[in-house]
Formats: C-alpha cells, sequence, structure tokens
C-alpha cells in the first residue's frame, strides 16, 4: 500500500515563500509521474504542476515562473517551491502519484496566504 503525506504548509505574508514536501512511502516498485493540485473553499481541485520521472515539469498558467516542482528519487520525495505567494493561493494543497489510468491522492497540508 503506497501512501503519499504533504507537509511544509502554514501561514504566510504575502510575497512569502512556503516549501511543499511530499513524502511516499510503502511497496515503491517504480518511479512514477508526481503532481500537485489545490483546492480552495467553494472551488474544484485544480492542477498546479507536474514532474514526470525523467524530470519534465509543467506548471499552471497562475503559477508559472512562482513555482518550482522538484523531486528527490533518493529520498521519495517531491516537493513544491512556492515564491511570490499570493493571497489567491489559499487552499489546500494535493499531493498525487500518478498510475496508468489514473493516481492516488495525499490528504492535503493548508496553505493559507495573508497579512
Amino acid at each position: 500500500q503506497v501512501q503519499l503525506v504533504e507537509s511544509g504548509g502554514g501561514l504566510v505574508q504575502p510575497g512569502g515563500s512556503l516549501r511543499l514536501s511530499c513524502a511516499v512511502s510503502g511497496s515503491i516498485s517504480s518511479i512514477n509521474a508526481m503532481g500537485w493540485y489545490r483546492q480552495a473553499p467553494g472551488k474544484q481541485r485544480e492542477f498546479v504542476a507536474i514532474i514526470s520521472s525523467s524530470g519534465t515539469t509543467n506548471y499552471a498558467d497562475s503559477v508559472k515562473d512562482r513555482f518550482t516542482i522538484s523531486r528527490d528519487n533518493t529520498k521519495n520525495t517531491v516537493f513544491l517551491q512556492m515564491n511570490s505567494l499570493k493571497p489567491e493561493d489559499t487552499a489546500i494543497y494535493y499531493c498525487r502519484r500518478f498510475y496508468t489510468g489514473g493516481g492516488i491522492w495525499g490528504q492535503g497540508t493548508q496553505v493559507t496566504v495573508s497579512s
């Protein structure tokens, strides 16, 4: 049973930075694509960033040039570096591990951007 655990969320002022982590544990037999999604109150969950097994990345337009996704396969961990944070970035951030035809979610970590 593979499990994803997000951490690093919290309260930060506009313009500040946070670094989220997603630790993958369990019976890991391959390096899969990993992604970050977020869900704000009253809104649907939306794509934020993705990184392939080889390190190729893609970002939502709303976070491009501000967020950076990376991975450390030796630690089975994926990161999301968030800079120049805005109040509209406030959401629960979820990690996702992709499998052919689907994927699994972490429990989420709250990010609040407020002065």
